[in-house]
């Protein structure tokens, strides 16, 4: 078994652009029921093994959402993003509980995690 995150986005060429050119995800596929137009559609994305879903359908989801990425590098991430003129939520930073984390917001407010244990 596996758990894909979906997260609703209002902009499927917003959200494309910012996953894949902004943070690297890889576009796996994108599904749209009217092929003239470019919402609604739902997509999935894909990095270093993480699988993630967005939708910008009626009833999939509201806006703000959070995933949490485990990562082997959270300063390695932190420059990468920075190189792109991601702009930076949170961090990087060491949690109380242990955890470095480095938190982004895509345009539709969902917030992604991206943390290394110690």
């Amino acid at each position: 078994m596996q758990a894909i995150p979906v997260l609703h986005v209002t902009s499927a060429d917003a959200a494309e652009e910012f996953y894949c050119e902004e943070l690297g995800f890889e576009l796996d596929f994108a599904e749209r029921p009217d092929p003239t137009l470019r919402d609604p559609c739902y997509m999935g994305v894909s990095r270093d093994g993480a699988l993630l879903h967005l939708s910008s359908h009626s009833g999939d989801g509201v806006s703000g959402g959070v995933v949490l990425f485990s990562c082997d590098d959270v300063e390695a991430l932190h420059a990468e993003f920075v190189a792109k003129n991601v702009k930076i939520h949170v961090g990087p930073i060491k949690q109380t509980w242990g955890v470095r984390e480095l938190y982004v917001r895509d345009p539709d407010g969902n917030s992604l995690r991206f943390g290394v244990q110690g």
